[in-house]
Parts: C-alpha cells; sequence; structure tokens
C-alpha cells in the first residue's frame, strides 16, 4: 500500500521545544473549528485536551509543534502545558507514522508464550525497528509494554484491536495483508481502518462505517471464565442464575458498560 502523506509544509517553529519537528502537511482549516467543537463538549475547556490533541494527529498522523500551539491557543494554555500531556501519554506519537501501527505485547504472559520471538521475527521481516515504518507507508511497528489482554496472549494490536494468540507465522501473515491493502477482521471488535480513521474515532467523532460497532465478536470464552464460574457457584448455593438477567457479553457489539443492572 503505498502513501503520500509524507510531504507537506514545515510546522510552526514556535512550539514546545520538547517535541521534535519533523516535516508534516499543514493542519487543515477545518481543524480549528473542530477543536472548538470538541471543546465545546466540556464544562471545563482544559478537560477537552487529550481528544483535541487524537485530533490533531488524525489530520497529521502525530502530534506536531503546529498542533500543540493550535491546541494551546484554544484552551488558553501554554505550550509547554499541552506538550507535556502529548509527551507522558504513550498513544501520542512525536513523529508520522504509518497507515496501520502494529504493537507487540512482550510483558510478562507474551513474552512467556512468544511475544518476543513475534517481535524478532516482525522486525527481520519488515526490516525496520521499534517505532520505525516500512518504506512505503503502510506499518509502523511497535513494541507494546501490555495490551491488556493477558487471556489471549500473545497478542498484537492493530490501530487499536486485537489480534489474539499470535504466532510468528500468522504475524507475518498479517503484516504482509496490511501491506497489501487487504487488511484482516480482528479477532475481537470493529474492523480495522486507518491510523488517521482511528485517531478521529478517539476524537470522539462518529465512526461513519456502516454496523461496524456490531461487526465483531466481543468477548470471548477465555475473558468470560470468572463469570462462568461465578454462575455456576450461585446454581449450586440455589441462588438464581445471574445467568437470568447478565446479558450475554460475548454477542458481537456488548459492552460490560452496557449491561443492565443484576439483581439477586
Amino acid at each position: 500500500m503505498a502513501s503520500s502523506r509524507r510531504t507537506g509544509g514545515n510546522p510552526t517553529a514556535a512550539a514546545s521545544q520538547s517535541l521534535p519537528q519533523p516535516e508534516s502537511e499543514p493542519l487543515p482549516e477545518r481543524t480549528r473549528a473542530q477543536l472548538r467543537e470538541i471543546i465545546a463538549r466540556y464544562p471545563k475547556p482544559r478537560s477537552a485536551l487529550l481528544p483535541m490533541l487524537h485530533l490533531v494527529q488524525s489530520e497529521q498522523d502525530y502530534v506536531s509543534a503546529e498542533g500543540v500551539g493550535l491546541c494551546a491557543e484554544e484552551l488558553g494554555l501554554t505550550q509547554a502545558e499541552v506538550g507535556a500531556v502529548a509527551t507522558f501519554y504513550t498513544m501520542y506519537k512525536r513523529k508520522p507514522g504509518g497507515d496501520y501501527l502494529v504493537g507487540v505485547c512482550t510483558n510478562t504472559l507474551c513474552a512467556i508464550l512468544g511475544g518476543d520471538a513475534i517481535l524478532a521475527e516482525l522486525k527481520d521481516h519488515l526490516g525496520i525497528g521499534d517505532n520505525e515504518t516500512t518504506p512505503d507507508g503502510a506499518v509502523t511497528l511497535e513494541h507494546i509494554e501490555c495490551n491488556a489482554a493477558c487471556d489471549y496472549a500473545p497478542v498484537i494490536m492493530v490501530n487499536w484491536e486485537f489480534f489474539d494468540n499470535q504466532t510468528p507465522a500468522s504475524a507475518r501473515e498479517l503484516v504482509d495483508r496490511l501491506r497489501a491493502g487487504d487488511p484482516p477482521p480482528p479477532t475481537r471488535g470493529a474492523p480495522l481502518c486507518t491510523w488517521r480513521e482511528t485517531e478521529r474515532i478517539l476524537a470522539g467523532f462518529p465512526d461513519e462505517r456502516p454496523n461496524s460497532a456490531d461487526a465483531g465478536p466481543g468477548a470471548g470464552p477465555a475473558t468470560l471464565a470468572g463469570l462462568a464460574l461465578v454462575r455456576d457457584q450461585q446454581a449450586g448455593a440455589g441462588k438464581r442464575p445471574a445467568a437470568a438477567s447478565t446479558p450475554d457479553l460475548a454477542r458481537p457489539g456488548a459492552h460490560p458498560a452496557s449491561a443492565p443492572e443484576t439483581r439477586t
């Protein structure tokens, strides 16, 4: 997959010196209006900073010096205050990346089950290192400390969507399909979209793809094992099983936050 996103004007010079300043295309005129739309959602404007930074990334791939300056101006903050936030959270990037951020977990359980081998295989297969991007602009490889999915280790995330129970061979196939413009469906969650599209969703703007939220499976058996155990214990103790009023979290689109209250 070829990418044409690597050229453009230079970011503004007056920005936080804690951020690198690679070349990037200028923010479009619509960005200021959309930043103000985000600010209007919050009773305290400063609370809008995190989604504002995601919006900047949706336009430029990363949090640029120009983006820091614009967010600071709209919120009445210093560029140092905005830059401190942008450099603290790892979801905010300091240089442009690819269409697909491939994050390989090598934390304890993933490492034991093969995460280190997967990361080494992808570095060799793609010819890039950690936090580097393939020449075609398709894939950025990132070493992730934890993907918070130990029940399906070893895990890879692509633009924050899960690919569970990976092996070096399946990881190679995954990145090859990404580079060929044929992204496979995640093990769980919505279908993949590009990094910029993902960042726009994280900024709080609607995912315009039809039925995308219900397109993939939700929690699987490994995640729900504890819930099944509690249900069995309640049934054995003569209590009404929680299943009578607890939603099936494994169905597509289900989410614990939307579950009705359970009364026993």
